[in-house]
């Protein structure tokens, strides 16, 4: 049974940092990995993913601030928040999909598992 439990959310000042954690279990290396927001009102959006090969994509609105990336067993997802923005502020979402190549998730691919979310605020 697959496990994602975030942490590391809080409230931060505009041109702040935050680092995110996933700690996963029932994971394989496998499988895609990626961290994905919702703000209120918005469909939620893929932020950042990290392919079974160890690639990793990026929504344009986050590239060159947010960095994603994942311990050698691959049992903890990060994310490192960089130059935060107020439009930064939404739910943040660890997911996983065993499908491995995670391309699709920028184009309404629904991964399979998820974690419960942890809020992110970044104000002004």
């Amino acid at each position: 049974q697959v496990q994602l439990v975030e942490s590391g959310g809080g409230s931060v000042q505009a041109g702040g940092s935050l680092r995110l954690s996933c700690v996963a279990s029932g994971t394989h290396r496998s499988y895609c990995m990626g961290w994905f927001r919702q703000a209120p009102g918005k469909e939620r959006e893929a932020v950042a993913t990290i392919d079974s090969d160890s690639s990793t994509s990026y929504a344009d609105s986050v590239k060159g601030r947010f960095t994603i990336s994942q311990d050698n067993a691959k049992s903890t997802l990060y994310l490192q928040m960089n130059s935060l923005k107020p439009e930064d502020t939404a739910m943040y979402y660890c997911a996983a999909d065993p499908i491995g190549y995670c391309g699709g998730a920028y184009r309404g691919y629904e991964l399979a598992y998820w974690g419960q979310g942890i809020q992110v605020t970044v104000s002004s």
